[in-house]
């Protein structure tokens, strides 16, 4: 039998439904909350401590309400979450541990070489010795569970499905041949809005990264089934692209 809600988890779900209805299906409400889940589900697997999982819930419910791609100057705002958690009573320290996972899940410094992968092109990556962020930027096993739970949504079949979702929301264009994927892609210019790419690049530029950078063991698992599925699914787009299938 699953574990009664606490009443700040059920507000945060009705906040959620709340801020996040009008946008697409790639960043929806279903979206924060299979985060929530499948970070739960991590956490069982890491052991976690009874008392880091309701940050960790929290977090991962809350951690998309304020993302850049749907506020009005295209940044970053964490204004509703913190006056949630601060108004619901959150002691100072789990909020600063909230607040510290949600304004530090995307960030990464990598850089890019280009490899081959049977027929097709794939992007893959060389990585500097630490990933790199503000001076907050948390390694806790927290931060990696809730980081991870989002990064695994974002691939496998769910991911793609979210892709195209995205992607059309934008009129992206599906595939051309004649528009490769984007390399040594800085923050800067993954975030151009008038960026000239396709939603099949998006798998190249960040989608089959993302395996790599899962940071728990239980994370890491269950990436490589993901990941799988999302190259054999390329590989038979393009056949069929190709009329080869």
């Amino acid at each position: 039998m699953a574990a009664e809600k606490s009443e700040i988890v059920r507000k945060a779900e009705i906040l959620i439904a709340e801020t996040m209805c009008g946008r697409d299906a790639s960043h929806d409400a279903a979206h924060a909350f299979r985060v929530r889940d499948v970070a739960l589900s991590l956490a069982k697997e890491e052991a976690l401590s009874p008392s880091s999982l309701e940050i960790v819930e929290l977090a991962a419910l809350l951690h998309d309400i304020g993302d850049y791609k749907y506020t009005k100057d295209f940044v970053e705002d964490t204004t509703i979450i913190e006056k949630f958690i601060k108004e619901e009573g959150l002691d100072e320290s789990k909020r600063e541990k909230i607040l510290s996972i949600i304004k530090n899940m995307g960030r990464v410094k990598c850089k890019i070489r280009v490899a081959k992968y049977k027929t097709h092109t794939f992007m893959m990556l060389s990585w500097f010795k630490n990933e790199v962020a503000c001076a907050s930027f948390s390694n806790s096993l927290e931060f990696c569970i809730v980081q991870d739970a989002d990064r695994l949504d974002a691939i496998g079949a769910i991911g793609i499905a979210r892709c195209f979702v995205y992607g059309g929301s934008k009129n992206h264009v599906m595939y051309d041949p004649e528009i490769p994927p984007r390399e040594d892609l800085t923050k800067e210019k993954y975030t151009m809005k008038d960026a000239k790419t396709t939603i099949i690049n998006h798998f190249h530029e960040k989608l089959f990264k993302l395996k790599d950078l899962m940071k728990t063991k239980a994370g890491k698992r269950r990436a490589e089934r993901r990941h799988k599925f999302m190259e054999d699914y390329l590989l038979e787009f393009h056949m069929e692209w190709d009329g080869r299938a």
